[in-house]
């Protein structure tokens, strides 16, 4: 399945690579790679893989779930379609409390002590989800874990979540994805290498000068 969601969004163009005309993040860091899953909402049949695939991992993983938990927003849409699969209730939790009416952060029905999984659509630091996860806790609920359709694989997203103690799965990563790509002939083996230089620590920019000489990469 991890094979068959990079193809996915290599095809429908949710992950971008370009190496040699780099993206630039809202950080302003410049990055190889350009992930962009609702375009994933657009496309039916790509959809129900991603689903298929989400509901396996977690009767897998989280089989003793009670809520399905989405993070806004990207991750909304997702929690819908997977609670309706395993017929369990829903919630979503907002980027930050509202200014208005109560106030809340987390939007739907839910009881203290549940056991959640929360569904987020990009997994990079992990700042973004391990907030939501923290916001369910205060609520008093069990945030068993995370589950995402891409992660990029950075050491410190994997260092925040074990910190934070939120056990993370996807549906597939970086590594799968140039793989794919390499195998369809979108990058080459030096592209590649570029891109494992970036995964390796993102505001380190010299991945954009690595050049290969004679079979050697070389800054």
């Amino acid at each position: 399945m991890n094979h068959v969601i990079a193809s996915h969004l290599l095809s429908i163009e949710a992950v971008s690579l370009a190496p040699n005309d780099p993206f630039t993040w809202t950080s302003g860091i410049k990055s190889p790679i350009y992930c962009d899953n609702r375009l994933i909402l657009s496309y039916p049949a790509v959809r129900k893989d991603v689903i298929q695939g989400f509901t396996e991992l977690i009767q897998r993983e989280f089989s003793m779930v009670d809520v399905i938990a989405g993070t806004a927003t990207a991750g909304i849409p997702h929690a819908a379609w997977i609670s309706e699969r395993l017929d369990l209730p829903m919630l979503y939790v907002r980027g930050s409390a509202k200014s208005h009416g109560k106030g809340n952060r987390i939007e739907g029905a839910y009881e203290k002590g549940q056991r959640v999984v929360l569904i987020e659509d990009l997994i990079s630091t992990g700042k973004s989800v391990i907030e939501a996860a923290e916001a369910l806790r205060n609520e008093g609920m069990e945030v068993a874990g995370v589950v995402s359709i891409f992660t990029y694989g950075l050491n410190k997203g994997k260092k925040q979540l074990a910190d934070a103690s939120l056990p993370s799965y996807s549906l597939t990563n970086l590594e799968v994805l140039m793989r794919e790509a390499r195998r369809n002939g979108a990058i080459t083996a030096a592209d590649e290498n570029k891109i494992k230089q970036f995964q390796q620590d993102p505001s380190d920019s010299r991945w954009m000068h690595l050049q290969e000489k004679h079979g050697i990469l070389n800054f």
